[in-house]
Protein backbone atom coordinates (compact mmCIF):
# COMPACT_ATOMS: atom_id res chain seq x y z
CA UNK A 1 0.00 0.00 0.00
CA UNK A 2 1.38 3.01 -1.15
CA UNK A 3 -0.12 5.23 1.44
CA UNK A 4 2.41 3.38 4.03
CA UNK A 5 4.53 5.75 3.86
CA UNK A 6 2.36 8.67 5.67
CA UNK A 7 4.81 9.85 8.10
CA UNK A 8 4.61 13.92 7.69
CA UNK A 9 7.57 15.72 9.27
CA UNK A 10 8.72 19.68 9.00
CA UNK A 11 12.19 19.49 9.30
CA UNK A 12 15.35 22.22 8.35
CA UNK A 13 17.94 21.44 6.18
CA UNK A 14 21.61 23.25 7.74
CA UNK A 15 21.58 26.63 6.09
CA UNK A 16 18.36 26.74 5.31
CA UNK A 17 15.72 29.27 6.89
CA UNK A 18 12.37 27.59 5.76
CA UNK A 19 10.90 24.94 7.26
CA UNK A 20 10.50 22.24 4.39
CA UNK A 21 7.46 18.90 4.51
CA UNK A 22 8.98 15.37 4.38
CA UNK A 23 8.23 11.66 5.09
CA UNK A 24 9.52 9.80 7.72
CA UNK A 25 10.95 6.35 7.16
CA UNK A 26 9.72 3.64 9.71
CA UNK A 27 13.02 3.35 11.62
CA UNK A 28 13.25 7.01 11.57
CA UNK A 29 16.75 7.21 10.16
CA UNK A 30 15.80 8.53 6.91
CA UNK A 31 13.11 10.82 5.06
CA UNK A 32 11.82 11.82 1.84
CA UNK A 33 11.72 15.23 0.55
CA UNK A 34 8.03 16.56 -0.60
CA UNK A 35 9.90 20.27 -1.90
CA UNK A 36 8.99 20.33 -5.37
CA UNK A 37 6.42 17.95 -5.52
CA UNK A 38 2.84 19.36 -7.14
CA UNK A 39 0.73 20.78 -5.08
CA UNK A 40 2.65 20.10 -1.95
CA UNK A 41 3.33 22.85 0.29
CA UNK A 42 6.05 23.67 2.67
CA UNK A 43 3.85 22.85 6.05
CA UNK A 44 1.93 20.55 7.34
CA UNK A 45 -0.93 22.55 8.59
CA UNK A 46 -1.71 23.59 5.22
CA UNK A 47 -1.38 20.28 3.51
CA UNK A 48 -4.34 19.15 5.80
CA UNK A 49 -6.27 22.14 5.19
CA UNK A 50 -5.78 21.20 1.45
CA UNK A 51 -7.94 17.51 2.20
CA UNK A 52 -5.24 16.15 0.21
CA UNK A 53 -5.95 12.54 -1.16
CA UNK A 54 -3.46 10.26 0.59
CA UNK A 55 -3.00 7.59 -2.20
CA UNK A 56 -2.53 9.68 -4.97
CA UNK A 57 0.21 12.01 -3.15
CA UNK A 58 1.59 8.47 -2.32
CA UNK A 59 1.70 7.87 -6.23
CA UNK A 60 3.92 11.77 -6.58
CA UNK A 61 6.38 10.97 -3.85
CA UNK A 62 7.65 7.77 -5.27
CA UNK A 63 10.89 9.25 -6.83
CA UNK A 64 11.75 11.59 -4.77
CA UNK A 65 14.91 12.14 -2.96
CA UNK A 66 16.09 10.75 0.18
CA UNK A 67 17.46 12.34 3.04
CA UNK A 68 19.67 10.80 5.56
CA UNK A 69 18.87 12.35 9.27
CA UNK A 70 22.34 13.38 10.44
CA UNK A 71 23.74 16.70 11.79
CA UNK A 72 22.40 18.74 8.93
CA UNK A 73 18.94 17.98 9.41
CA UNK A 74 16.95 19.37 12.40
CA UNK A 75 13.47 17.44 12.91
CA UNK A 76 11.02 20.30 13.73
CA UNK A 77 7.36 19.83 15.71
CA UNK A 78 5.58 18.38 13.16
CA UNK A 79 3.06 20.97 13.12
CA UNK A 80 4.39 24.36 14.41
CA UNK A 81 1.46 26.45 14.48
CA UNK A 82 -1.28 24.77 15.56
CA UNK A 83 -4.54 27.16 15.96
CA UNK A 84 -5.76 25.41 18.94
CA UNK A 85 -3.98 23.23 21.45
CA UNK A 86 -6.62 21.40 23.56
CA UNK A 87 -5.36 18.63 26.48
CA UNK A 88 -7.55 16.79 28.55
CA UNK A 89 -6.70 15.88 31.82
CA UNK A 90 -7.72 12.82 33.89
CA UNK A 91 -8.22 10.67 31.01
CA UNK A 92 -6.64 7.44 32.09
CA UNK A 93 -7.83 5.22 35.04
CA UNK A 94 -4.62 4.40 36.34
CA UNK A 95 -3.64 8.10 36.68
CA UNK A 96 -6.63 9.03 38.09
CA UNK A 97 -5.87 5.32 40.58
CA UNK A 98 -2.57 6.48 41.47
CA UNK A 99 -3.73 9.65 42.90
CA UNK A 100 -6.27 8.00 44.64
CA UNK A 101 -9.46 10.18 42.43
CA UNK A 102 -12.59 8.50 40.77
CA UNK A 103 -12.46 8.97 37.30
CA UNK A 104 -14.38 12.12 35.83
CA UNK A 105 -17.87 11.76 34.78
CA UNK A 106 -16.85 14.56 32.15
CA UNK A 107 -13.84 15.33 29.95
CA UNK A 108 -11.68 18.01 31.48
CA UNK A 109 -9.90 20.20 29.09
CA UNK A 110 -7.39 22.59 29.37
CA UNK A 111 -4.78 24.23 26.86
CA UNK A 112 -1.32 24.95 26.28
CA UNK A 113 0.21 27.77 23.64
CA UNK A 114 2.18 27.33 20.74
CA UNK A 115 5.51 28.88 22.34
CA UNK A 116 5.30 24.85 24.74
CA UNK A 117 6.27 23.40 21.14
CA UNK A 118 9.70 22.09 20.21
CA UNK A 119 10.74 18.72 17.82
CA UNK A 120 11.71 15.19 18.91
CA UNK A 121 15.02 15.83 19.60
CA UNK A 122 14.70 19.50 21.30
CA UNK A 123 15.95 20.64 24.83
CA UNK A 124 13.68 21.14 27.67
CA UNK A 125 13.63 23.80 29.87
CA UNK A 126 14.01 23.09 33.08
CA UNK A 127 12.72 26.83 34.04
CA UNK A 128 13.95 28.38 37.69
CA UNK A 129 10.93 29.65 38.30
CA UNK A 130 9.98 25.57 39.02
CA UNK A 131 11.29 22.78 41.13
CA UNK A 132 8.25 20.33 40.31
CA UNK A 133 8.67 19.68 36.74
CA UNK A 134 7.33 16.31 35.12
CA UNK A 135 6.64 14.05 32.60
CA UNK A 136 3.24 12.47 30.72
CA UNK A 137 3.32 10.86 27.49
CA UNK A 138 0.13 11.45 25.45
CA UNK A 139 -1.80 10.19 22.23
CA UNK A 140 -2.13 13.05 20.06
CA UNK A 141 -5.24 13.35 17.88
CA UNK A 142 -4.65 16.01 14.69
CA UNK A 143 -8.05 17.22 13.54
CA UNK A 144 -8.09 17.19 8.70
CA UNK A 145 -11.17 19.33 8.71
CA UNK A 146 -13.58 22.04 9.81
CA UNK A 147 -15.47 20.17 12.43
CA UNK A 148 -19.05 22.05 14.03
CA UNK A 149 -21.32 20.23 15.67
CA UNK A 150 -19.99 16.86 15.08
CA UNK A 151 -22.14 13.43 15.52
CA UNK A 152 -20.05 10.85 18.15
CA UNK A 153 -20.41 8.17 14.66
CA UNK A 154 -19.08 10.84 12.35
CA UNK A 155 -16.12 12.18 14.42
CA UNK A 156 -13.60 9.51 13.30
CA UNK A 157 -13.91 11.12 9.63
CA UNK A 158 -12.60 14.88 11.19
CA UNK A 159 -9.38 12.84 11.92
CA UNK A 160 -6.16 13.36 9.78
CA UNK A 161 -3.82 11.33 12.19
CA UNK A 162 -1.42 10.87 15.06
CA UNK A 163 1.51 11.85 16.64
CA UNK A 164 3.26 11.91 20.30
CA UNK A 165 3.54 14.45 23.03
CA UNK A 166 4.73 15.21 26.07
CA UNK A 167 2.75 17.03 28.26
CA UNK A 168 5.75 18.62 30.69
CA UNK A 169 4.06 20.20 33.70
CA UNK A 170 5.28 22.65 36.71
CA UNK A 171 3.27 20.80 39.48
CA UNK A 172 3.68 23.82 41.46
CA UNK A 173 2.81 26.12 38.93
CA UNK A 174 -0.38 23.87 38.19
CA UNK A 175 -1.48 22.72 41.81
CA UNK A 176 -0.43 25.16 44.08
CA UNK A 177 -0.10 28.61 42.22
CA UNK A 178 -1.68 30.63 39.82
CA UNK A 179 -5.10 30.01 41.69
CA UNK A 180 -5.44 26.66 41.07
CA UNK A 181 -5.45 27.23 37.22
CA UNK A 182 -3.31 25.36 35.09
CA UNK A 183 -2.31 27.55 32.54
CA UNK A 184 1.06 28.37 33.67
CA UNK A 185 2.20 25.43 35.00
CA UNK A 186 1.36 24.18 31.43
CA UNK A 187 2.18 26.42 28.73
CA UNK A 188 6.17 27.30 30.23
CA UNK A 189 8.92 27.51 26.85
CA UNK A 190 9.38 23.90 25.89
CA UNK A 191 6.61 22.21 27.86
CA UNK A 192 5.09 20.31 24.80
CA UNK A 193 7.92 18.23 22.71
CA UNK A 194 5.92 16.83 19.64
CA UNK A 195 6.66 14.55 17.10
CA UNK A 196 8.80 12.91 15.02
CA UNK A 197 6.00 12.16 12.97
CA UNK A 198 2.12 12.67 12.45
CA UNK A 199 1.15 9.60 10.83
CA UNK A 200 -1.81 9.32 9.20
CA UNK A 201 -4.59 7.51 10.19
CA UNK A 202 -5.00 4.92 7.37
CA UNK A 203 -1.67 3.17 9.12
CA UNK A 204 -2.84 2.94 12.72
CA UNK A 205 -5.21 -0.05 12.64
CA UNK A 206 -6.94 0.39 16.34
CA UNK A 207 -6.21 3.66 17.78
CA UNK A 208 -7.38 2.40 21.31
CA UNK A 209 -4.49 -0.59 21.45
CA UNK A 210 -1.61 1.80 20.94
CA UNK A 211 1.62 0.90 23.83
CA UNK A 212 2.80 4.04 25.50
CA UNK A 213 5.60 4.71 27.62
CA UNK A 214 8.07 7.12 29.10
CA UNK A 215 12.08 6.80 30.43
CA UNK A 216 14.07 9.21 32.22
CA UNK A 217 17.61 8.27 32.07
CA UNK A 218 17.02 5.00 30.56
CA UNK A 219 14.52 3.91 33.91
CA UNK A 220 11.28 3.02 32.66
CA UNK A 221 8.85 5.57 34.29
CA UNK A 222 5.14 5.06 32.40
CA UNK A 223 3.62 1.85 30.50
CA UNK A 224 0.41 2.11 29.49
CA UNK A 225 -2.06 1.37 26.36
CA UNK A 226 -4.46 3.90 24.62
CA UNK A 227 -7.21 1.43 25.26
CA UNK A 228 -7.37 2.16 29.09
CA UNK A 229 -8.43 5.98 27.89
CA UNK A 230 -11.76 6.90 29.78
CA UNK A 231 -12.97 9.29 27.03
CA UNK A 232 -12.39 7.91 23.85
CA UNK A 233 -12.11 10.40 20.61
CA UNK A 234 -15.33 10.40 19.22
CA UNK A 235 -16.70 11.41 22.28
CA UNK A 236 -13.91 14.10 23.20
CA UNK A 237 -14.41 15.43 19.54
CA UNK A 238 -18.27 15.88 19.85
CA UNK A 239 -18.19 17.17 23.19
CA UNK A 240 -15.91 20.11 21.86
CA UNK A 241 -17.44 20.35 18.61
CA UNK A 242 -21.06 21.39 20.66
CA UNK A 243 -19.59 24.64 21.40
CA UNK A 244 -15.83 25.31 19.55
CA UNK A 245 -15.06 25.18 16.15
CA UNK A 246 -11.80 22.81 15.39
CA UNK A 247 -10.06 23.71 12.21
CA UNK A 248 -7.33 21.61 10.25
CA UNK A 249 -4.54 21.35 12.36
CA UNK A 250 -5.91 22.10 15.29
CA UNK A 251 -4.30 19.08 18.03
CA UNK A 252 -5.86 17.72 20.99
CA UNK A 253 -3.28 16.46 23.67
CA UNK A 254 -5.49 13.09 25.07
CA UNK A 255 -3.97 12.23 28.41
CA UNK A 256 -1.52 10.53 29.72
CA UNK A 257 -1.20 6.89 31.99
CA UNK A 258 0.40 6.12 35.84
CA UNK A 259 3.53 6.91 36.29
CA UNK A 260 3.83 10.89 36.79
CA UNK A 261 6.85 12.07 38.67
CA UNK A 262 4.78 13.36 41.07
CA UNK A 263 2.69 10.77 42.04
CA UNK A 264 5.65 8.45 42.68
CA UNK A 265 6.64 7.82 46.34
CA UNK A 266 8.83 9.41 47.12
CA UNK A 267 8.46 12.08 44.22
CA UNK A 268 10.28 12.82 40.99
CA UNK A 269 11.00 15.81 38.89
CA UNK A 270 12.95 16.51 36.11
CA UNK A 271 16.06 18.49 36.15
CA UNK A 272 18.80 19.71 34.12
CA UNK A 273 20.98 16.46 32.81
CA UNK A 274 18.03 14.35 32.55
CA UNK A 275 17.00 12.95 29.15
CA UNK A 276 13.60 11.46 28.19
CA UNK A 277 12.69 9.04 25.76
CA UNK A 278 9.10 8.89 24.88
CA UNK A 279 7.60 6.56 22.84
CA UNK A 280 3.98 4.97 21.17
CA UNK A 281 4.81 1.92 19.41
CA UNK A 282 3.83 2.52 15.91
CA UNK A 283 3.99 5.70 16.02
CA UNK A 284 7.97 6.75 17.20
CA UNK A 285 9.94 7.70 19.68
CA UNK A 286 11.51 10.98 20.56
CA UNK A 287 14.75 11.63 23.04
CA UNK A 288 14.67 14.84 24.81
CA UNK A 289 17.71 16.58 27.07
CA UNK A 290 16.58 18.62 29.98
CA UNK A 291 18.46 21.37 30.17
CA UNK A 292 18.97 24.77 33.15
CA UNK A 293 17.21 27.80 31.90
Amino acid sequence: MLAARMRFVQYLRKGDLAKRLGLLADDQKSLVELAGVEGVPNDLKTLIAQNPNIEELAKKVQKQPTLALNDDVTLLPPLTDPGKIICIGLNYQDHCDEQNKPAPKEPMFFSKFNNTLVGPTDKVIAHKASDKIDWEVELVCVIGKVARHVPKDQAMDYVFGYTIAQDISARDWQKERNGGQFLIGKSMDTFLPLGPAVVHKSLVKNVYDLNLKTWINGVEKQNGNTGNLIFKLDDVINRLTETITLLPGDIIVTGTPKGVGMHRNPPEFLKAGDVIKSEIVGLGTMTNNVVAS
